[in-house]
């Protein structure tokens, strides 16, 4: 029988997963900055190499299959060694399938999204009403708004794909602050993406410990109003140091863009069918969300919520969204006379060629991430940080932050982060029953874990800088830096809070808003 990393439990504690996380991620930033590789080929070949360092991977049976993507030891299984390279190459296919499959679709549609509404006039006219309600000064603080919610319900690549036309329009219209847009928006963003269910990560966090979700939400939304001041004004900072100017990107070029921007208001289209394609998916994702939280023993029968949960899937309504802003610009093309060659369907699949290509590079490396995600996790790392904290007496807290902050930066997605470090905490902490604290100061700290140090390896950066039009060391700079303050900041404040407000660790998740109140 071979013995995989991932059933040490009884055994002293092996150190060599973690000289794999630093060869595997050594490796990822050598190839991607020195010999400037693809990062999906990086990525890739980083997936095989963790998995050859590994050892004796378990066999690919197909109850192994179906546990790969849970923090669960696979059962050990005969393999031949002459078949471990073999092992390694189709493991790695197998988170890079899995992942590519799960975002594909509608990382796809939401590119067309985005063109759509750029290359219509939708988003600038959007862009108009924000300003006149609140003022071109303020502009940094709309588009931080802006993506601070829409992060809630909605992946903070998709988000990114529908807000990022609004940054650039912004730009072109007040013609300064590019940097502050795009850094508030996606910054604000990615702090919702991890702390607020019901964002997948979140929701899973609060299940695997156990959290009423009401409890869950309350806790992330507070947690998250700091942070999101931080990201105001690092994004100012930044944007007064490096003062990055918007470059082309994909999508519709500048002069393009300028030529939208110099339209009047009657020759754009009408503000409701502007910002349907944004407020649709957004709108009916959240609700079936909310009424799953608040009702769902209410509605789970009913006839009507059946419908209503397959327009609120994810994929069926950013569906509708893109077919909406695809309608906008043919619309939009016919009022204008622009001219069609080869008629208006063949000018319409031209102008999505571009948003097609860039969604389908960036698929690409979010899939390759999920492959070296899978292989960080056949590794053993989570166990070895686990049997190193408790032989140490280390902070569960600050556990739960860096555990799930390690997994983070090794494999760059952020959900795969937070799944990992729950289910590491979930091990240790059973019910909380032993803690000083609230449970839901874990729940804080592993999302804010999952938000450190976006780089290479995270799809978010990707999208982030071929969208933006930012450099790579450019990114680097604002991006990265600015995530990992944010969870530096989340880290401290769950310390301070968990000492000033510990609340009562063994009340009930109905109790614990009385205890709210009681306390202040």
């Amino acid at each position: 029988m071979t013995h995989s990393f991932l059933a040490q439990a009884a055994d002293p504690i092996s150190y060599w997963p973690l000289g794999i996380l630093a060869i595997s991620v050594g490796f990822i930033v050598f190839t991607i900055i020195k010999l400037k590789l693809h990062p999906f080929l990086a990525l890739i070949f980083a997936a095989v190499l963790t998995g050859l360092l590994t050892g004796e991977l378990p066999g690919m049976t197909t109850e192994n299959v179906g546990l790969f993507k849970s923090r669960v030891a696979l059962n050990d299984t005969p393999t031949d060694t002459a078949n471990d390279m073999l092992l390694a190459v189709n493991w790695s296919l197998l988170g890079f399938g899995n992942t590519a499959a799960g975002i594909g679709f509608v990382v796809a549609l939401a590119a067309i999204i985005g063109t759509c509404m750029l290359g219509s006039g939708a988003a600038d006219r959007v862009v108009r009403w924000l300003l006149g309600i609140f003022g071109e000064k303020r502009a940094g603080l709309v588009l931080l708004m802006s993506g601070f919610l829409l992060s809630i319900p909605v992946f903070f690549d998709t988000v990114f794909f529908l807000l990022i036309p609004l940054a650039r329009a912004l730009s072109l219209r007040t013609g300064k602050s590019y940097t502050l847009y795009v850094i508030a928006m996606a910054g604000a963003g990615a702090i919702t993406h991890s702390m607020v269910p019901p964002t997948p990560g979140p929701l899973m966090i609060a299940d695997g410990l156990q959290l009423d979700l009401g409890i869950a939400m309350m806790a992330g939304m507070a947690a998250s109003l700091l942070p999101a001041w931080l990201v105001l004004f690092l994004a100012k900072r930044f944007d007064a140091k490096f003062n990055i100017p918007m470059r082309e990107a994909a999508g519709a070029s500048t002069s393009e863009l300028r030529t939208i921007v110099d339209k009047k208001d009657s020759e754009l289209p009408n503000l409701f069918l502007s910002a349907l394609p944004i407020a649709l998916p957004v709108v009916l994702i959240s609700l079936v969300s909310i009424l799953n939280l608040v009702a769902k023993d209410t509605v789970s029968g009913a006839a009507w919520f059946r419908y209503l949960e397959f327009f609120g899937s994810p994929n069926i309504a950013m569906l509708l969204a893109a077919l909406l802003a695809i309608y906008t610009l043919a619309a939009q093309m016919i009022r204008e006379s622009r001219p069609l060659e080869g008629g208006l369907m063949s000018t319409l699949a031209k102008a999505l060629e571009d948003p097609l290509q860039t969604a389908g590079v960036i698929i690409l490396i979010t899939g390759a991430g999920g492959a070296f995600g899978g292989m960080i996790r056949l590794a053993g790392i989570g166990e070895t940080i686990e049997a190193l904290a408790q032989s140490y007496g280390i902070s569960y807290i600050l556990l739960a932050w860096g555990a799930t902050a390690i997994i983070r930066i090794a494999q760059g997605s952020a959900t795969v982060a937070m799944i990992t470090g729950v289910g590491l905490m979930a091990a240790i902490l059973g019910d909380g029953s032993g803690l000083d604290y609230h449970p839901f100061y874990i729940f804080l700290a592993i999302g804010f874990g999952s938000i450190t140090l976006s780089w290479m390896n995270d799809s978010g950066f990707w999208v982030v800088q071929r969208l933006s039009g930012f450099t790579e060391k450019e990114t680097l700079k604002t991006w990265s830096v600015l995530l990992t303050a944010i969870s530096l900041l989340g880290l401290v404040q769950t310390l301070a809070f968990s000492k000033i407000l510990p609340f009562d660790p063994e009340a009930k998740p109905t109790e614990t808003a009385a205890l709210v109140v009681q306390q202040k």
